[in-house]
């Protein structure tokens, strides 16, 4: 069974639109917008909380809280990077800071809060390592209650000499957290407590990828029948097909983000699939696109189309909880656009606006109370 999504995400068309980055000459932390789902326009609420390298963020479920991957390598004089907790005031989009805790590994790169807002899970880039963490009735993060190092390494002397867990999922029943490492070319599969924030260890074994693909973000169907692996280093999408019973991933097909007759150097970031469970969407960093798929009746994608993205090194990008818009993140250019989305034909128009905010990386939506 899958469990149901945060209430009333997509009721309305009023949200408020986080934007987390990296921090630095033109960028303090994470910022927010107001956003219109109705006209697609979006208005800065500007800086909304400090914090060094917020390069990841998630919602709680309640909608109430936010947390946030603090990409770095040191913490307290102590190795490994943190993760932060906020309240959030969902009238003027402020956040307010709540706790802090170590991720053990360095440079954690991506957090997930588990289906009943009990487990915050962690993937340290850097360290080559996955972590979890107990919520609190109050938001707050405990100390983390589980820590697995990946080992290993693949064929690309340039990026997989060691393990490099770039992001971790949970299924969609939320009985296990999927780990795509892109130096090993894994996607591992861990068991899930969530009432006592534990990771388990591994029940089965890793699913292999091709060598060099370097898997880096996940993202499963609306009806949780498949997920889509986008792999960095080789710039393809691998169709995966899940057993609920199982917990296994089956690879079904890869096909490459790229236009045939592109030439150049590119590497993907992000991968999402329409609420409608219609079109996936990839981002390239280098060939500067995104990438519209079709998705076929046996799960399988044919591509579209390629659309600029109107900067440079597309990161992160999400689907606003309408479908309707899509707003990419230009990590290079300092910008963030949005485009018009035909939920028919999955195919992406910009709408000219462009907004500047330092070294985008993620955005996540919440209903706005206004």
């Amino acid at each position: 069974m899958t469990l149901a999504s945060s209430s009333g995400l997509g009721a309305g068309t009023q949200f408020i639109t986080y934007v987390g980055t990296y921090t630095g000459a033109r960028s303090d932390g994470i910022y927010a917008y107001r956003f219109d789902a109705t006209t697609g326009k979006a208005e800065s609420l500007g800086l909304v909380a400090k914090t060094a390298n917020p390069t990841f963020i998630a919602i709680h479920p309640d909608l109430k809280h936010l947390y946030a991957a603090n990409e770095v390598g040191e913490w307290k004089g102590s190795p490994g990077g943190y993760v932060t907790s906020f309240r959030i005031d969902a009238t003027s989009g402020k956040l307010t800071e709540l706790n802090q805790q170590s991720t053990v590994g360095g440079g954690p790169c991506h957090v997930t809060v588990d289906q009943t807002g009990k487990a915050l899970l962690a993937a340290n880039y850097g360290g080559g390592s996955v972590v979890s963490f107990p919520i609190g009735n109050d938001g707050s993060i405990a100390p983390h209650a589980a820590f697995f190092q990946h080992v290993g390494s693949s064929v690309n002397p340039g990026r997989q000499m060691e393990p490099h867990a770039h992001s971790i999922n949970t299924s969609p029943d939320n009985r296990f957290a999927f780990v795509a490492d892109l130096g090993t070319d894994n996607v591992l599969r861990y068991g899930l407590n969530p009432a006592e924030g534990r990771l388990l260890t591994a029940d089965g074994p890793a699913l292999k990828l091709p060598p060099g693909s370097g898997p880096r973000h996940l993202s499963f169907s609306p009806d949780g029948r498949f997920a889509y692996v986008i792999n960095e280093l080789l710039s393809t999408v691998g169709v995966l097909a899940y057993s609920p019973a199982t917990g296994a991933l089956t690879l079904q097909q890869r096909i490459s983000t790229l236009p045939p007759d592109f030439r150049g150097s590119s590497t993907t970031a992000e991968v999402r699939v329409h609420p409608n469970g219609h079109f996936v969407y990839g981002s390239n960093r280098g060939h500067d696109s995104l990438t519209v798929f079709r998705v076929e009746a046996d799960g399988r994608l044919t591509r579209i189309e390629n659309i600029p993205t109107g900067g440079k090194t597309p990161r992160n990008f999400n689907l606003d909880p309408t479908g309707r818009w899509l707003w990419a993140a230009n990590q290079d250019s300092d910008s963030i656009f949005i485009f018009a989305v035909d939920g028919n034909t999955g195919h992406l128009t910009p709408t000219g606006q462009k907004l500047e905010v330092g070294s985008p990386v993620c955005i996540r939506f919440i209903p706005s109370a206004q």
